[in-house]
């Protein structure tokens, strides 16, 4: 159905890939913590809103601590869950976890570059992404963007979390985070990016804001057209 192999780590291209790569491969251990207390909710709504069922061909993109590619596992038992994540580490430890909760799932992650997956054009009826984005340059966010058309098929779903923009005071202190820690945090571009997706050939179908203690998180799914859609 679809290829399997990883992009080796030596054709990520960027140079602040090398970085988050590092960064993330560090962090692996302790950063499912970071998850349970910011992410989880917003990754609760996603997967209500994605319209995801049992017996899709689904991908996640950019695993991360594998706390939302378990749940997609948990709604999709019979059909094929694959995950992807820059760093290695994050999806090793992903695959593990996922093997002892899920031991009978068609469920697999690898190490590889969203801006150029070893998938065919059409392989997935669903894809979910949690948060990379806002650590892409803007040209590296079309490139990604432009993947998700591709590998998903005609009136799939694309499912995205990005970081709010609604609090201006986590707004100010997410730019001090920047600075200090650019491969880690990256930078908000929830107010740019729905222009972005609809440019690719993506039609918003809900919009959703959600909010974690302090941490405000904006869901998105968007359906792929295509010419004369």
């Amino acid at each position: 159905m679809y290829a399997t192999h990883p992009v080796p780590p030596a054709e990520l291209p960027a140079k602040l890939s090398r970085s988050t790569r590092r960064v993330y491969d560090a962090l692996s251990g302790v950063y499912p913590i970071s998850t349970m207390l910011f992410h989880s909710r917003a990754h609760r709504h996603a997967l209500a809103l994605s319209g995801i069922e049992d017996g899709m061909r689904v991908l996640e993109v950019a695993t991360g601590s594998g706390e939302m590619f378990r749940r997609l596992v948990g709604a999709n038992p019979n059909g094929r869950t694959m995950g992807i994540d820059l760093s290695p580490n994050m999806a090793s430890k992903t695959q593990r976890d996922t093997r002892r909760e899920f031991p009978d799932s068609a469920a697999c992650c690898q190490a590889v570059d969203a801006r150029a997956m070893p998938f065919r054009d059409g392989s997935f009826d669903a894809m979910v992404c949690c948060y990379l984005l806002e650590l892409l340059s803007a040209e590296d966010i079309c490139k990604t963007v432009a993947e998700f058309h591709r590998v998903l098929r005609r009136n799939g779903k694309l499912t995205l979390i990005l970081i709010g923009q609604n609090a201006p005071f986590f707004n100010a202190m997410y730019q001090v985070c920047t600075r200090v820690a650019p491969a880690f945090w990256g930078r908000q571009v929830e107010e740019r990016l729905p222009k972005v997706i609809r440019s690719h050939g993506f039609q918003i179908t809900r919009d959703q804001t959600v909010k974690q203690i302090f941490y405000p998180s904006r869901v998105l799914v968007a359906r792929k057209r295509l010419p004369g859609d």
